[in-house]
Protein backbone atom coordinates (compact mmCIF):
# COMPACT_ATOMS: atom_id res chain seq x y z
CA UNK A 1 0.00 0.00 0.00
CA UNK A 2 1.75 3.67 -1.01
CA UNK A 3 1.37 5.53 1.77
CA UNK A 4 0.46 9.14 1.31
CA UNK A 5 3.24 12.07 0.68
CA UNK A 6 0.94 15.07 2.45
CA UNK A 7 0.10 12.84 5.41
CA UNK A 8 3.73 11.93 5.42
CA UNK A 9 5.10 15.72 5.04
CA UNK A 10 2.53 16.38 7.85
CA UNK A 11 4.04 13.99 10.38
CA UNK A 12 7.35 15.43 9.75
CA UNK A 13 6.40 18.77 10.14
CA UNK A 14 4.70 17.72 13.68
CA UNK A 15 7.70 15.42 14.22
CA UNK A 16 10.37 19.09 13.49
CA UNK A 17 8.23 21.65 15.54
CA UNK A 18 7.68 19.41 18.73
CA UNK A 19 11.62 18.89 18.76
CA UNK A 20 11.63 22.87 18.17
CA UNK A 21 9.43 23.51 21.15
CA UNK A 22 11.56 20.72 23.58
CA UNK A 23 14.91 22.23 22.07
CA UNK A 24 13.71 25.65 23.19
CA UNK A 25 12.00 24.95 26.49
CA UNK A 26 15.26 22.89 27.74
CA UNK A 27 17.66 25.68 27.09
CA UNK A 28 15.83 28.10 29.45
CA UNK A 29 17.21 28.28 32.31
CA UNK A 30 15.26 27.82 35.83
CA UNK A 31 14.97 30.14 38.98
CA UNK A 32 17.10 33.09 37.01
CA UNK A 33 14.58 36.24 36.63
CA UNK A 34 16.35 38.50 33.65
CA UNK A 35 17.36 42.15 34.93
CA UNK A 36 17.75 45.48 32.79
CA UNK A 37 21.29 46.79 33.43
CA UNK A 38 19.93 49.76 35.09
CA UNK A 39 17.92 47.75 37.51
CA UNK A 40 20.83 45.49 38.26
CA UNK A 41 23.35 48.38 38.92
CA UNK A 42 21.06 50.07 41.09
CA UNK A 43 20.63 46.55 42.90
CA UNK A 44 24.35 46.33 43.09
CA UNK A 45 24.82 49.65 44.54
CA UNK A 46 21.95 48.83 47.86
CA UNK A 47 24.57 45.45 48.61
CA UNK A 48 21.96 43.17 47.37
CA UNK A 49 24.43 41.42 44.91
CA UNK A 50 26.72 39.03 46.24
CA UNK A 51 29.01 37.66 42.71
CA UNK A 52 28.40 38.09 39.10
CA UNK A 53 30.42 36.19 36.62
CA UNK A 54 30.91 37.96 33.53
CA UNK A 55 30.93 36.06 29.72
CA UNK A 56 31.23 38.47 26.99
CA UNK A 57 28.12 40.89 27.14
CA UNK A 58 26.36 38.23 29.48
CA UNK A 59 26.35 38.91 33.07
CA UNK A 60 24.88 36.37 35.17
CA UNK A 61 25.08 36.58 39.04
CA UNK A 62 23.76 35.36 42.59
CA UNK A 63 21.65 37.73 45.22
CA UNK A 64 22.80 37.29 49.23
CA UNK A 65 19.23 36.89 50.15
CA UNK A 66 16.59 35.85 48.05
CA UNK A 67 15.05 37.97 45.50
CA UNK A 68 11.04 39.10 45.12
CA UNK A 69 10.03 40.52 41.76
CA UNK A 70 6.37 39.69 40.36
CA UNK A 71 4.91 37.72 42.99
CA UNK A 72 8.04 35.32 42.65
CA UNK A 73 11.76 34.59 44.49
CA UNK A 74 14.93 34.66 42.92
CA UNK A 75 18.29 33.32 44.05
CA UNK A 76 19.82 34.00 40.79
CA UNK A 77 19.82 36.98 37.98
CA UNK A 78 20.91 37.96 34.39
CA UNK A 79 21.30 40.83 32.35
CA UNK A 80 23.22 42.19 28.89
CA UNK A 81 25.81 44.97 29.13
CA UNK A 82 24.35 48.07 26.85
CA UNK A 83 28.07 48.95 26.39
CA UNK A 84 31.50 47.85 27.62
CA UNK A 85 32.61 50.00 30.74
CA UNK A 86 36.57 49.16 31.73
CA UNK A 87 35.66 50.98 34.99
CA UNK A 88 32.80 48.69 35.85
CA UNK A 89 34.71 45.74 37.81
CA UNK A 90 36.32 48.26 39.43
CA UNK A 91 33.59 49.82 40.19
CA UNK A 92 31.57 46.32 41.43
CA UNK A 93 34.89 44.87 42.91
CA UNK A 94 34.88 47.92 45.29
CA UNK A 95 31.72 47.46 46.85
CA UNK A 96 32.00 43.75 47.72
CA UNK A 97 31.12 41.82 44.94
CA UNK A 98 32.78 38.78 43.92
CA UNK A 99 33.59 39.41 39.71
CA UNK A 100 34.76 36.12 37.78
CA UNK A 101 35.07 36.27 33.76
CA UNK A 102 34.41 33.40 31.81
CA UNK A 103 35.12 33.20 27.73
CA UNK A 104 31.37 33.11 26.15
CA UNK A 105 30.29 29.67 25.06
CA UNK A 106 30.39 30.37 21.22
CA UNK A 107 29.77 26.52 20.52
CA UNK A 108 26.57 26.18 22.46
CA UNK A 109 25.15 29.26 20.39
CA UNK A 110 26.08 28.40 17.22
CA UNK A 111 24.17 25.00 17.85
CA UNK A 112 21.43 26.87 19.34
CA UNK A 113 21.57 29.21 16.22
CA UNK A 114 22.05 26.48 13.48
CA UNK A 115 20.25 23.32 14.48
CA UNK A 116 17.17 24.23 13.40
CA UNK A 117 18.55 24.87 9.95
CA UNK A 118 20.65 21.87 9.81
CA UNK A 119 16.96 19.96 10.67
CA UNK A 120 15.26 21.85 8.08
CA UNK A 121 17.80 20.81 5.44
CA UNK A 122 17.79 17.61 6.52
CA UNK A 123 14.50 16.77 6.10
CA UNK A 124 14.56 18.53 2.84
CA UNK A 125 17.41 16.39 1.62
CA UNK A 126 15.43 13.31 2.93
CA UNK A 127 12.40 14.32 1.40
CA UNK A 128 14.19 14.87 -1.71
CA UNK A 129 15.88 11.48 -1.87
CA UNK A 130 12.70 9.98 -1.58
CA UNK A 131 11.77 11.74 -4.93
CA UNK A 132 14.71 10.68 -6.54
CA UNK A 133 13.92 7.26 -5.45
CA UNK A 134 10.02 7.43 -6.57
CA UNK A 135 11.24 8.97 -9.39
CA UNK A 136 13.19 5.90 -10.51
CA UNK A 137 9.96 3.68 -10.09
CA UNK A 138 8.21 5.66 -11.94
CA UNK A 139 10.37 6.51 -14.75
CA UNK A 140 9.65 2.66 -15.77
CA UNK A 141 5.87 3.47 -15.75
CA UNK A 142 7.14 6.41 -17.82
CA UNK A 143 8.73 4.29 -20.53
CA UNK A 144 5.73 2.51 -21.35
CA UNK A 145 3.44 2.98 -24.16
CA UNK A 146 -0.17 3.91 -24.04
CA UNK A 147 -1.17 1.87 -26.58
CA UNK A 148 -5.11 0.82 -26.30
CA UNK A 149 -5.57 -3.12 -26.64
CA UNK A 150 -8.89 -4.17 -27.98
CA UNK A 151 -8.29 -7.88 -27.21
CA UNK A 152 -10.78 -9.64 -25.27
CA UNK A 153 -13.74 -7.05 -26.23
CA UNK A 154 -12.40 -7.80 -30.37
CA UNK A 155 -13.45 -4.85 -32.52
CA UNK A 156 -16.90 -5.25 -33.38
CA UNK A 157 -16.23 -3.16 -36.76
CA UNK A 158 -16.26 -4.53 -40.67
CA UNK A 159 -16.29 -3.78 -43.63
CA UNK A 160 -19.80 -3.39 -43.20
CA UNK A 161 -19.57 -0.65 -41.23
CA UNK A 162 -17.19 1.33 -43.79
CA UNK A 163 -18.53 3.18 -46.57
CA UNK A 164 -17.29 5.25 -49.51
CA UNK A 165 -13.44 4.01 -50.08
CA UNK A 166 -14.11 0.32 -51.87
CA UNK A 167 -10.48 0.64 -53.66
CA UNK A 168 -9.09 0.85 -50.57
CA UNK A 169 -11.03 -2.15 -48.94
CA UNK A 170 -10.20 -4.19 -51.51
CA UNK A 171 -6.49 -3.24 -51.03
CA UNK A 172 -6.55 -4.77 -47.77
CA UNK A 173 -8.76 -7.88 -48.23
CA UNK A 174 -5.17 -9.53 -48.93
CA UNK A 175 -3.58 -8.23 -45.57
CA UNK A 176 -6.89 -9.58 -43.72
CA UNK A 177 -6.48 -13.04 -45.61
CA UNK A 178 -2.98 -13.06 -44.54
CA UNK A 179 -3.56 -12.27 -40.78
CA UNK A 180 -6.60 -15.81 -41.34
CA UNK A 181 -4.61 -17.48 -43.23
CA UNK A 182 -0.75 -16.79 -43.52
CA UNK A 183 0.64 -20.29 -45.13
CA UNK A 184 -1.42 -19.69 -48.41
CA UNK A 185 1.57 -16.42 -48.77
CA UNK A 186 4.21 -17.98 -47.30
CA UNK A 187 4.44 -21.53 -48.76
CA UNK A 188 5.24 -19.60 -51.99
CA UNK A 189 7.53 -17.72 -51.17
CA UNK A 190 5.60 -14.41 -50.86
CA UNK A 191 5.78 -11.63 -48.30
CA UNK A 192 2.78 -9.37 -46.99
CA UNK A 193 3.86 -5.73 -46.52
CA UNK A 194 4.87 -4.71 -43.15
CA UNK A 195 3.31 -1.69 -42.67
CA UNK A 196 0.26 -0.27 -44.66
CA UNK A 197 0.19 3.62 -44.66
CA UNK A 198 -3.67 5.20 -45.27
CA UNK A 199 -3.36 8.24 -46.71
CA UNK A 200 -6.50 10.95 -46.81
CA UNK A 201 -7.82 14.13 -45.48
CA UNK A 202 -9.29 14.44 -41.90
CA UNK A 203 -12.38 12.19 -41.34
CA UNK A 204 -12.36 9.93 -44.34
CA UNK A 205 -12.77 6.95 -42.03
CA UNK A 206 -9.14 5.82 -41.99
CA UNK A 207 -9.01 4.76 -38.47
CA UNK A 208 -12.14 3.30 -39.02
CA UNK A 209 -10.88 1.97 -41.57
CA UNK A 210 -8.16 0.14 -39.88
CA UNK A 211 -10.75 -1.19 -36.56
CA UNK A 212 -12.35 -2.89 -39.81
CA UNK A 213 -9.47 -4.54 -41.06
CA UNK A 214 -9.07 -6.39 -37.29
CA UNK A 215 -12.48 -7.05 -36.69
CA UNK A 216 -12.26 -8.94 -40.13
CA UNK A 217 -9.32 -10.93 -39.37
CA UNK A 218 -10.56 -11.18 -36.00
CA UNK A 219 -7.18 -10.29 -34.20
CA UNK A 220 -6.00 -8.07 -31.87
CA UNK A 221 -5.94 -4.34 -32.56
CA UNK A 222 -3.34 -2.39 -30.97
CA UNK A 223 -4.09 1.51 -31.19
CA UNK A 224 -1.66 4.28 -30.39
CA UNK A 225 -1.36 8.45 -31.43
CA UNK A 226 1.70 9.58 -32.76
CA UNK A 227 1.78 12.15 -30.33
CA UNK A 228 2.05 10.03 -27.22
CA UNK A 229 5.68 8.56 -28.19
CA UNK A 230 7.10 12.00 -27.70
CA UNK A 231 7.65 13.42 -24.62
CA UNK A 232 9.77 16.50 -23.18
CA UNK A 233 12.53 13.60 -21.78
CA UNK A 234 14.77 12.36 -24.07
CA UNK A 235 14.64 8.74 -24.52
CA UNK A 236 11.17 7.98 -23.17
CA UNK A 237 9.74 8.07 -26.77
CA UNK A 238 12.43 5.51 -27.64
CA UNK A 239 11.16 3.15 -24.65
CA UNK A 240 7.45 3.52 -25.73
CA UNK A 241 7.85 2.33 -28.94
CA UNK A 242 10.30 -1.14 -27.94
CA UNK A 243 7.34 -1.85 -25.11
CA UNK A 244 4.73 -1.23 -28.08
CA UNK A 245 6.32 -3.80 -29.98
CA UNK A 246 7.07 -6.38 -26.87
CA UNK A 247 3.12 -5.96 -26.47
CA UNK A 248 2.45 -6.63 -30.17
CA UNK A 249 4.79 -9.80 -29.94
CA UNK A 250 3.14 -11.01 -26.79
CA UNK A 251 -0.02 -10.61 -28.94
CA UNK A 252 0.57 -11.41 -32.34
CA UNK A 253 -0.87 -12.40 -34.38
CA UNK A 254 -2.34 -8.67 -34.27
CA UNK A 255 -2.49 -5.15 -36.23
CA UNK A 256 -0.60 -2.20 -34.76
CA UNK A 257 -2.52 1.08 -35.32
CA UNK A 258 -0.68 4.43 -35.31
CA UNK A 259 -2.84 7.12 -36.53
CA UNK A 260 -1.49 10.51 -36.85
CA UNK A 261 2.18 8.67 -37.26
CA UNK A 262 3.32 12.28 -39.14
CA UNK A 263 3.70 13.61 -35.23
CA UNK A 264 6.84 11.23 -35.11
CA UNK A 265 7.65 10.67 -38.44
CA UNK A 266 8.54 13.98 -39.42
CA UNK A 267 11.44 14.32 -41.92
CA UNK A 268 14.74 14.40 -40.05
CA UNK A 269 16.89 17.20 -39.74
CA UNK A 270 13.99 19.98 -39.90
CA UNK A 271 14.10 20.48 -35.91
CA UNK A 272 16.39 22.85 -33.88
CA UNK A 273 17.10 19.75 -31.84
CA UNK A 274 19.24 17.80 -34.86
CA UNK A 275 20.39 14.61 -33.72
CA UNK A 276 19.49 14.70 -30.14
CA UNK A 277 15.93 15.98 -30.60
CA UNK A 278 13.64 13.08 -28.67
CA UNK A 279 11.57 13.04 -31.76
CA UNK A 280 14.10 11.87 -33.83
CA UNK A 281 15.44 9.04 -31.26
CA UNK A 282 11.85 7.88 -31.18
CA UNK A 283 11.83 7.89 -35.12
CA UNK A 284 15.23 6.53 -35.23
CA UNK A 285 13.54 3.50 -32.72
CA UNK A 286 10.58 3.26 -35.24
CA UNK A 287 12.25 2.21 -37.90
CA UNK A 288 14.72 -0.52 -36.34
CA UNK A 289 11.81 -2.45 -34.52
CA UNK A 290 9.88 -2.76 -37.98
CA UNK A 291 13.33 -4.02 -39.29
CA UNK A 292 13.74 -6.14 -36.26
CA UNK A 293 10.33 -8.30 -36.66
CA UNK A 294 9.40 -10.66 -39.79
CA UNK A 295 5.69 -10.75 -40.98
CA UNK A 296 5.74 -14.52 -40.33
CA UNK A 297 5.11 -13.34 -36.70
CA UNK A 298 1.99 -12.43 -38.01
CA UNK A 299 2.12 -8.79 -37.25
CA UNK A 300 1.08 -5.96 -39.54
CA UNK A 301 1.83 -1.89 -38.89
CA UNK A 302 -1.15 0.17 -39.93
CA UNK A 303 -0.45 4.07 -39.69
CA UNK A 304 -2.52 7.04 -40.89
CA UNK A 305 -1.62 10.81 -41.64
CA UNK A 306 -2.63 13.57 -43.92
CA UNK A 307 0.53 15.15 -44.41
CA UNK A 308 2.29 11.97 -46.74
CA UNK A 309 4.81 15.20 -47.76
CA UNK A 310 6.49 15.57 -44.25
CA UNK A 311 7.12 12.34 -43.40
CA UNK A 312 10.47 10.57 -43.64
CA UNK A 313 11.72 9.02 -46.80
CA UNK A 314 13.13 5.79 -44.95
CA UNK A 315 9.91 5.58 -43.51
CA UNK A 316 8.21 5.16 -46.41
CA UNK A 317 10.82 2.69 -48.64
CA UNK A 318 10.07 -1.26 -49.24
CA UNK A 319 10.30 -3.41 -45.70
CA UNK A 320 8.52 -0.76 -43.92
CA UNK A 321 5.15 1.50 -45.13
CA UNK A 322 5.77 -0.14 -48.19
CA UNK A 323 2.25 -0.08 -49.40
CA UNK A 324 0.73 3.54 -49.01
CA UNK A 325 -3.27 3.27 -49.71
CA UNK A 326 -5.54 6.71 -49.93
CA UNK A 327 -8.70 7.19 -48.38
CA UNK A 328 -10.14 10.12 -50.26
CA UNK A 329 -13.34 11.89 -49.82
CA UNK A 330 -16.55 9.91 -50.80
CA UNK A 331 -18.34 10.52 -54.42
CA UNK A 332 -21.95 10.86 -54.33
CA UNK A 333 -22.30 7.12 -54.06
CA UNK A 334 -19.99 6.71 -51.32
CA UNK A 335 -21.59 9.18 -49.29
CA UNK A 336 -25.57 7.86 -49.67
CA UNK A 337 -23.79 4.52 -48.61
CA UNK A 338 -22.19 6.09 -45.34
CA UNK A 339 -25.49 7.88 -44.93
CA UNK A 340 -27.00 4.38 -44.72
CA UNK A 341 -24.52 3.28 -42.30
CA UNK A 342 -25.44 5.71 -40.01
CA UNK A 343 -28.89 5.77 -40.24
CA UNK A 344 -29.45 2.62 -39.51
CA UNK A 345 -30.49 2.87 -35.62
CA UNK A 346 -32.51 6.06 -36.53
CA UNK A 347 -36.27 6.19 -37.55
CA UNK A 348 -36.38 8.31 -41.15
CA UNK A 349 -39.72 10.14 -42.16
CA UNK A 350 -40.94 9.10 -45.52
CA UNK A 351 -39.96 12.27 -47.40
CA UNK A 352 -36.19 11.37 -46.39
CA UNK A 353 -34.01 10.77 -49.75
CA UNK A 354 -30.76 10.05 -48.41
CA UNK A 355 -29.88 9.88 -52.22
CA UNK A 356 -31.26 13.67 -52.52
CA UNK A 357 -28.83 14.15 -49.27
CA UNK A 358 -25.80 12.78 -50.91
CA UNK A 359 -26.16 15.01 -53.87
CA UNK A 360 -26.54 18.29 -51.55
CA UNK A 361 -23.58 17.29 -49.62
CA UNK A 362 -20.63 17.66 -52.34
CA UNK A 363 -16.98 17.34 -50.63
CA UNK A 364 -18.77 16.04 -47.36
CA UNK A 365 -16.39 13.04 -45.73
CA UNK A 366 -17.33 10.82 -43.92
CA UNK A 367 -17.12 12.59 -40.13
CA UNK A 368 -19.07 15.33 -41.59
CA UNK A 369 -21.63 13.12 -42.94
CA UNK A 370 -21.83 11.55 -39.22
CA UNK A 371 -22.15 14.66 -37.98
CA UNK A 372 -24.87 15.66 -39.96
CA UNK A 373 -27.29 12.86 -39.17
CA UNK A 374 -26.53 13.78 -35.34
CA UNK A 375 -27.80 17.18 -36.28
CA UNK A 376 -30.97 16.25 -37.40
CA UNK A 377 -31.88 13.74 -34.90
CA UNK A 378 -30.80 16.23 -32.53
CA UNK A 379 -33.16 18.73 -34.08
CA UNK A 380 -36.07 16.14 -34.44
CA UNK A 381 -35.84 15.21 -30.81
CA UNK A 382 -35.74 18.89 -29.55
CA UNK A 383 -38.88 19.32 -31.75
CA UNK A 384 -40.80 16.36 -30.10
CA UNK A 385 -40.81 14.10 -33.15
CA UNK A 386 -40.38 10.37 -33.52
CA UNK A 387 -38.85 10.70 -36.48
CA UNK A 388 -36.33 12.40 -38.45
CA UNK A 389 -37.71 14.36 -41.43
CA UNK A 390 -36.24 16.07 -44.52
CA UNK A 391 -36.32 19.51 -42.99
CA UNK A 392 -34.50 18.37 -39.91
CA UNK A 393 -31.57 17.03 -42.16
CA UNK A 394 -32.20 20.43 -44.25
CA UNK A 395 -31.50 22.77 -41.28
CA UNK A 396 -28.91 20.68 -40.08
CA UNK A 397 -26.54 21.05 -43.43
CA UNK A 398 -27.11 25.03 -42.80
CA UNK A 399 -26.17 24.90 -39.57
CA UNK A 400 -23.08 22.31 -40.48
CA UNK A 401 -22.24 24.83 -43.82
CA UNK A 402 -22.96 27.92 -42.56
CA UNK A 403 -23.49 28.09 -38.65
CA UNK A 404 -26.15 28.36 -36.52
CA UNK A 405 -28.80 30.21 -37.28
CA UNK A 406 -29.02 34.38 -35.22
CA UNK A 407 -32.38 34.79 -34.98
CA UNK A 408 -32.66 36.81 -32.24
CA UNK A 409 -29.70 39.21 -34.15
CA UNK A 410 -32.03 42.81 -34.67
CA UNK A 411 -30.79 44.70 -38.25
CA UNK A 412 -32.52 48.13 -39.31
CA UNK A 413 -34.40 47.87 -42.47
CA UNK A 414 -31.94 49.28 -44.43
CA UNK A 415 -29.61 46.86 -44.23
CA UNK A 416 -32.18 44.15 -44.64
CA UNK A 417 -32.51 46.05 -47.71
CA UNK A 418 -29.16 46.06 -49.12
CA UNK A 419 -28.33 42.15 -48.14
CA UNK A 420 -30.96 41.00 -49.83
CA UNK A 421 -30.48 42.93 -52.99
CA UNK A 422 -26.84 41.62 -52.31
CA UNK A 423 -27.98 38.26 -52.04
CA UNK A 424 -30.29 38.51 -55.12
CA UNK A 425 -27.55 40.04 -57.30
CA UNK A 426 -25.65 36.43 -56.93
CA UNK A 427 -28.83 34.73 -57.33
CA UNK A 428 -29.13 36.15 -60.72
CA UNK A 429 -25.65 36.44 -61.77
CA UNK A 430 -25.94 32.66 -61.48
CA UNK A 431 -29.18 31.78 -62.89
CA UNK A 432 -28.14 33.47 -66.29
CA UNK A 433 -24.51 32.39 -65.96
CA UNK A 434 -24.37 28.95 -68.58
CA UNK A 435 -22.35 26.73 -66.55
CA UNK A 436 -22.66 27.78 -63.42
CA UNK A 437 -23.71 25.32 -60.04
CA UNK A 438 -27.88 25.73 -60.26
CA UNK A 439 -29.01 27.97 -56.95
CA UNK A 440 -30.13 25.93 -54.05
CA UNK A 441 -31.19 28.44 -51.41
CA UNK A 442 -31.02 32.10 -50.84
CA UNK A 443 -31.36 33.71 -47.23
CA UNK A 444 -30.88 36.71 -45.41
CA UNK A 445 -31.14 34.93 -41.73
CA UNK A 446 -27.66 35.58 -40.20
CA UNK A 447 -25.69 32.09 -39.43
CA UNK A 448 -22.06 32.39 -38.08
CA UNK A 449 -20.49 35.91 -39.17
CA UNK A 450 -22.13 36.08 -42.21
CA UNK A 451 -25.43 38.11 -42.84
CA UNK A 452 -26.70 36.46 -45.81
CA UNK A 453 -26.22 33.45 -48.11
CA UNK A 454 -26.72 32.22 -51.31
CA UNK A 455 -26.10 28.49 -51.34
CA UNK A 456 -25.08 26.60 -54.80
CA UNK A 457 -25.08 23.06 -55.06
CA UNK A 458 -23.29 21.52 -58.19
CA UNK A 459 -25.15 18.56 -59.98
CA UNK A 460 -22.25 16.18 -59.74
CA UNK A 461 -18.97 15.84 -58.36
CA UNK A 462 -16.34 17.69 -59.53
CA UNK A 463 -12.26 16.98 -59.67
CA UNK A 464 -10.74 19.50 -62.18
CA UNK A 465 -12.07 22.63 -62.62
CA UNK A 466 -11.64 24.16 -66.34
CA UNK A 467 -11.12 27.97 -66.55
CA UNK A 468 -14.95 29.17 -67.76
CA UNK A 469 -16.14 27.40 -64.70
CA UNK A 470 -13.92 29.42 -62.28
CA UNK A 471 -14.97 32.59 -64.31
CA UNK A 472 -18.49 31.87 -64.01
CA UNK A 473 -17.48 31.35 -60.26
CA UNK A 474 -15.86 34.91 -60.18
CA UNK A 475 -18.91 36.10 -62.03
CA UNK A 476 -21.18 35.01 -59.26
CA UNK A 477 -19.34 36.07 -56.78
CA UNK A 478 -18.85 39.56 -57.78
CA UNK A 479 -22.47 39.63 -58.67
CA UNK A 480 -23.86 40.55 -54.61
CA UNK A 481 -21.26 44.00 -54.86
CA UNK A 482 -22.10 44.61 -58.67
CA UNK A 483 -26.43 44.97 -56.93
CA UNK A 484 -25.09 46.75 -54.12
CA UNK A 485 -22.96 49.22 -56.87
CA UNK A 486 -26.42 49.24 -59.22
CA UNK A 487 -29.05 49.71 -56.72
CA UNK A 488 -27.69 51.74 -53.68
CA UNK A 489 -24.97 53.81 -55.87
CA UNK A 490 -22.03 52.53 -53.76
CA UNK A 491 -20.77 49.29 -52.00
CA UNK A 492 -20.90 48.14 -48.37
CA UNK A 493 -18.45 45.74 -46.48
CA UNK A 494 -20.51 43.15 -46.98
CA UNK A 495 -18.69 41.79 -50.24
CA UNK A 496 -15.23 41.46 -47.97
CA UNK A 497 -15.55 38.01 -48.00
CA UNK A 498 -16.70 37.42 -51.33
CA UNK A 499 -13.65 39.61 -52.57
CA UNK A 500 -11.34 36.76 -50.31
CA UNK A 501 -13.00 34.17 -52.36
CA UNK A 502 -12.61 35.76 -55.45
CA UNK A 503 -9.08 36.43 -55.12
CA UNK A 504 -8.38 33.23 -53.86
CA UNK A 505 -9.80 31.63 -57.32
CA UNK A 506 -8.07 34.18 -59.20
Amino acid sequence: MRSNPIKTLLIWLIIFVGFAIILNFLGQEKGIVELPFSEFYELSNKGVVQKIIISGKDIKGEFKTEFVKNGKNYKNFKTKLPYDDPELVRELTEKGIIVESKPKQVMWSIIVGYLPWVIMLGLFWFFFIRQISAGQREAIKFGKSRVKILKETKPQVTFQDVAGCEEAKEELKEVIEFLRNPEKFTKIGARIPKGVLLVGPPGTGKTLLAKAVAGEADVPFLSISGSEFVELFVGVGAARVRDLFEQAKRNAPCIVFIDEIDAVGRLRGAGLGGGHDEREQTLNQLLVEMDGFDTSEGIIVMAATNRPDILDPALLRPGRFDRQIVVPRPDVKGREEILKIHTRNIPLAEDVNLKVIAQQTPGFSGADLANLVNEAALLAARRGRDKVAAQDFEEAKDKVLMGIARRSMVMSEEDKKRIAYHEAGHALVSKFTPGSDPVHKVTIIPRGRALGATQQLPEQDRYIYSKSYLVNQLRVLLGGRAAEKIVFGEETTGAADDLMRATEIA
